[in-house]
C-alpha cells in the first residue's frame, strides 16, 4: 500500500504544507534540519509523489518536450544532451517526440503535449509550418526554436548563422589556395540549413572572384549515404576540383570514404571540410576538419531561455551562437 503525504508529515512531525514545499524545492518556510526530517520520512515510508497530481495543483508538471525530426543523427544527440543535462539541473523531465518530418505526426504530438500539460516545448531543427504554428498557438504552451528560425512567426530561437558559417568554411578553403571547390549541399527544400549554407558557399566564391560552376554542386539530405552518393556523382563527372565542402559531418565522411574507394588520397589529392563537429569528425580517418558549432551549448541555452519564458522573465529573444573552424587532417594547403 502506498504511503500518503499526510503520513510523511506525521512521521516527520511537520505540516503537510511543509512536506509539499520540500517536494517542490521551495526553499522558504523551513530549516535545513526540517528538510532532513522530511527527506528521511520520505525514504523510510518509500513515499513516491505523483508528479502529474502535483502539477494539477500547481498547474505545472515540470516537463519540457522536444519535438524533433529524427533521433539517429549525431547532431541531434549532442543538442539533446545539452537539453537534458540543463533540464535536469532545473528539476525538469524531458519528453522526446520524433516526428520523422511527418506533418500529421507533428500535429498529433502537439495535441498529446497539450493533454499532458507540458510546461514548455523546444522545436528542434525543422521548419515550423503554418499548421503546426496554429496548433501550438492553441496550446498556450511557451515554445522556443533550436537550430531553426521562422520568418513568419515570432518565436524566440537559438542557432548559429548558417549562411555565415558556410561562407567562412568556403573562405577557409579558398585561403588555403583552393579555387575549384565542390559542394555537397543539403536539400534546397530545407530553408533552415539547406538554402543558407548553399548561399554562403556561393557568396564566398563570388567575393573571391571565383566563377560558380553548377557542375560542382550536388544535393544530399545531410546523411552519410547521401554524402557518399553525391561524391560518386561528382567524381564521375570528371570535373576538376581540389576541395569539397559538405554541409554536414555525416555527408563529409560519406564523401571521404567514397574518395578512398576511388583511390583518391585525402588530403594529399583532395581536401574535405564538414559542418557541425560531431563525434564522427573525430572518429573518421583521416580525422575531419569541420565547421564547429556548440551543439550542447545550444541545448543548454534553449532550456534556460524556455524556463525564463515560463517564469515571464526577460531574456534575449534571439541567440546567435559563435562558430569556428576546427582544423584536423582533411584539408591541405596549396599555398
Amino acid at each position: 500500500m502506498k504511503s500518503t503525504i499526510k503520513e510523511v508529515a506525521k512521521k516527520a512531525g511537520v505540516s503537510i504544507s511543509t512536506v509539499s514545499r520540500v517536494l517542490n524545492n521551495n526553499q522558504k518556510g523551513y530549516s535545513i534540519k526540517t528538510k532532513e526530517k522530511v527527506l528521511n520520512a520520505i525514504a523510510e515510508l518509500q513515499f513516491s509523489p505523483n508528479a502529474i497530481a502535483r502539477g494539477l495543483v500547481r498547474k505545472k508538471t515540470q516537463t519540457i518536450a522536444v519535438i524533433m525530426p529524427e533521433l539517429s543523427s549525431l547532431f541531434s544527440t549532442k543538442v539533446l544532451h545539452g537539453i537534458e543535462e540543463t533540464a535536469n539541473e532545473h528539476h525538469y523531465s524531458v519528453i522526446i517526440c520524433n516526428t520523422s518530418l511527418n506533418g500529421e505526426r507533428t500535429l498529433r504530438y502537439v495535441e498529446f503535449l497539450k493533454e499532458k500539460q507540458v510546461d514548455g516545448i523546444i522545436f528542434l531543427s525543422q521548419k515550423l509550418t503554418d499548421h503546426v504554428h496554429q496548433a501550438l498557438e492553441k496550446t498556450d504552451i511557451p515554445v522556443i526554436l533550436v537550430s531553426s528560425i521562422s520568418e513568419e512567426f515570432p518565436y524566440p530561437f537559438v542557432k548559429v548563422d548558417d549562411y555565415q558559417a558556410a561562407y567562412d568554411a568556403t573562405s577557409y578553403l579558398i585561403k588555403k589556395g583552393h579555387t575549384s571547390i565542390a559542394m555537397i549541399s543539403g536539400t534546397l527544400k530545407d530553408a533552415i540549413a539547406g538554402k543558407p549554407r548553399l548561399k554562403g558557399y556561393q557568396q564566398a566564391l563570388a567575393d573571391y572572384k571565383i566563377e560558380l560552376n553548377d557542375e560542382l554542386i550536388e544535393f544530399g539530405n545531410f546523411s552519410y549515404q547521401s554524402g557518399s552518393d553525391c561524391m560518386e556523382v561528382l567524381l564521375n563527372k570528371n570535373s576538376k576540383f581540389t576541395a569539397v565542402f559538405a554541409a554536414s559531418d555525416e555527408m563529409a565522411v560519406g564523401a571521404l570514404n567514397k574518395a578512398h574507394q576511388f583511390g583518391i588520397s585525402v588530403p594529399e589529392q583532395l581536401s574535405i571540410i564538414g559542418y557541425d563537429n560531431t563525434q564522427l569528425a573525430e572518429m573518421s580517418f583521416p580525422r575531419l576538419t569541420t565547421l564547429t558549432q556548440s551543439l550542447e551549448k545550444m541545448g543548454e541555452i534553449a532550456v534556460n531561455h524556455l524556463i525564463a519564458i515560463m517564469k515571464e522573465e526577460s531574456f534575449n529573444q534571439t541567440c546567435i551562437l559563435p562558430h569556428s573552424i576546427f582544423e584536423r587532417e582533411t584539408v591541405k594547403s596549396l599555398v
